[in-house]
């Protein structure tokens, strides 16, 4: 583990971190509580990395055009292996640390990544009033209608959206996303879109099914209630948050490329935070309670064993490649939570 740290901290000084502020502990707070000044900083840091050039090699009719794409291109590359496996959340809370130091490292950001603490914006009738959507100091709101196909098994139960977002900070930009839809990676510049669908938040997302999801015994158990199934059905928070936000037609409904929108990573940071809240409900034991299929969806083992602590994780050219136990501990990335869920809250 100290070799990774060490790693880490080399990478970052290449990078430019040179501030003792940067090297501080980051408090990640809900986005509600921040004031005005911070949700402009946190944005104003995120347009620097969508505008900064990509790391990744070049390739023919490359769509990785910035920092940004960056993760989303690995996100997409890496989508059948790091879905409805053991390593999911360790796999996600290294790639959302990684978004994290690189707002601060590269774009002068001294705040932490905030989360969006989605059990406040529901039931269904509060979904689209969340302040995450506000169009002054949020993400913008839901995109118009656009009509589906309701014979089409892959139509998300409730979506009331599902064109271009018509307010906020990413509104109006044609060639916001360049990459998606599925596993497309060549240059295919489209709008931030948004479909929204509170009856799927309120449903999957209320504080009833977060309450279900940190009483389970074990991680592998709790890594599948976090999950959920394939089906719509079978969702779970994980999956509400994506299609609640996503639908049918925005771009965080979409598996491969749903990091393409910010909003990503405030749904994820709160997964983590739902995660670290039921390590800590058995700490010690729990910051070793790894386990889960390496392969996707192979939960009896048929095609390779269990994921352990020893197991590589990787984010691309972002940040060094790191191991399952070196994200056990959130301390040992440098971040904290301003506080958790609880079995009764």
């Amino acid at each position: 583990m100290l070799a990774a740290r060490s790693l880490l901290l080399a990478f970052a000084l290449l990078l430019g971190e040179t501030s003792a502020a940067s090297c501080a502990k980051k408090i990640r707070r809900e986005w509600r509580t921040l004031s005005t000044v911070e949700k402009k900083e946190y944005i104003r840091a995120v347009q620097c990395i969508v505008a900064k050039p990509a790391l990744t090699p070049d390739f023919e009719n490359s769509g990785v055009k910035s920092r940004y794409d960056d993760l989303l291109y690995t996100h997409i590359q890496q989508t059948f292996s790091i879905h409805y496996v053991g390593h999911f959340l360790a796999w996600h809370r290294y790639f959302v640390s990684t978004y994290e130091d690189m707002l601060r490292n590269e774009c002068g950001y001294r705040g932490a990544q905030s989360y969006w603490d989605w059990t406040l914006d529901t039931p269904a009738a509060k979904w689209a009033a969340s302040p995450v959507f506000d169009a002054e100091t949020g993400f913008g709101g839901n995109g118009p209608f656009v009509e589906g196909d309701a014979s089409n098994p892959f139509e998300v139960p409730g979506r009331s959206g599902g064109g271009c977002v018509p307010d906020g900070p990413f509104a109006g930009i044609n060639d916001f996303v360049h990459l998606g839809p599925a596993n497309g990676v060549t240059y295919n510049p489209q709008c931030l879109k948004r479909d929204l669908s509170p009856y799927f938040a309120g449903r999957y997302l209320a504080v009833n099914q977060t309450q279900v999801t940190l009483a389970q015994p074990d991680f592998g158990w709790f890594n599948r209630a976090v999950e959920g199934g394939p089906s719509f059905e079978a969702s779970g928070l994980h999956g509400g948050g994506h299609y609640g936000v996503g639908g049918t037609f925005g771009q965080m409904g979409d598996l491969y490329a749903s990091p393409a929108d910010p909003i990503f990573f405030l749904h994820h940071a709160n997964l983590d935070r739902v995660w670290w809240s039921w390590q800590k409900l058995d700490l010690a034991s729990r910051l070793v309670d790894i386990s889960g299929p390496i392969n996707l969806m192979d939960y009896t083992n048929t095609l390779g064993g269990n994921v352990t602590l020893a197991f590589p994780l990787t984010v691309g050219v972002s940040a060094p490649d790191v191991t399952v136990g070196d994200v056990m501990n959130i301390a040992d990335l440098g971040y904290n939570y301003d506080k958790v869920y609880t079995l009764t809250s």
